[in-house]
């Protein structure tokens, strides 16, 4: 997978994970998320943040500190980071304490989004999502929501959505760009540093950027 390629699994991950950025007098973003179906989170999520991007383009380019805080605002209310800690940790987080996977899982995420997160000002608001369909899962358990980033000038890009309930949310868990998994990406690079380290020493190297995960 090229760095072109794993710039869009991450920003498609912050699209579809980004909160809404504003509600009608008395609605929460709770009572949104729980009443929205999760083809149409996806839809208006990624809509409202391309729209901020392109409001927000000039101060985001000469400050990449307020750029980080966006994402990470943005990031940590709809995507599962535990969950997807979980799946790219594999057999090696079985057992494993809540608080090691939360670290791990907090130290992916700030390790990506801080290499990654720069990749949203190459998207334009005249890119268009499109949602494609909408599959349930393990009984209404789970749903793949099915997406394509249309683009002036370019081939449409697949991107898929995983999402499970969790309480009364959909939360996204794993981004598929043109077939190739977030979750699988990560699970495949961590197998074997985490055959010789302990998960909290891998969560160490990644908050000090020796280790450095990506897709050659």
């Amino acid at each position: 997978m090229k760095i072109r390629l794993i710039s869009v699994l991450v920003s498609a991950a912050l699209l579809a994970g980004a909160p809404v950025l504003a509600f009608p007098a008395g609605q929460t973003a709770a009572a949104t998320t729980a009443t929205a179906s999760p083809s149409k989170l996806v839809l208006d999520n990624s809509t409202r943040v391309l729209t901020t991007l392109d409001a927000r383009r000039a101060e985001f380019t000469a400050d990449r500190a307020a750029l980080q805080k966006f994402i990470s605002a943005e990031f940590e209310q709809m995507f599962d980071s535990k969950y997807a800690a979980q799946l790219v940790l594999g057999r090696h987080g079985r057992g494993a304490a809540d608080a090691d996977v939360n670290r791990f899982a907090k130290a992916l995420t700030s390790n990506l989004m801080g290499r990654y997160g720069s990749s949203l000002l190459d998207f334009n608001s005249r890119l268009k999502v499109r949602i494609k369909s909408e599959t349930p899962l393990r009984g209404g358990a789970m749903v793949k929501v099915s997406s394509e980033f249309i683009r002036q000038g370019g081939d449409p890009i697949p991107v898929d959505y995983l999402m499970r309930k969790v309480g009364n949310d959909w939360k996204v868990f794993d981004v598929m760009v043109e077939g190739v998994s977030f979750v699988q990406t990560f699970r495949n690079q961590f197998d074997e540093p985490l055959s010789r380290k302990s998960i909290n020493e891998i969560s160490t190297d990644l908050e000090a950027g020796r280790l450095q995960p990506t897709a050659k």
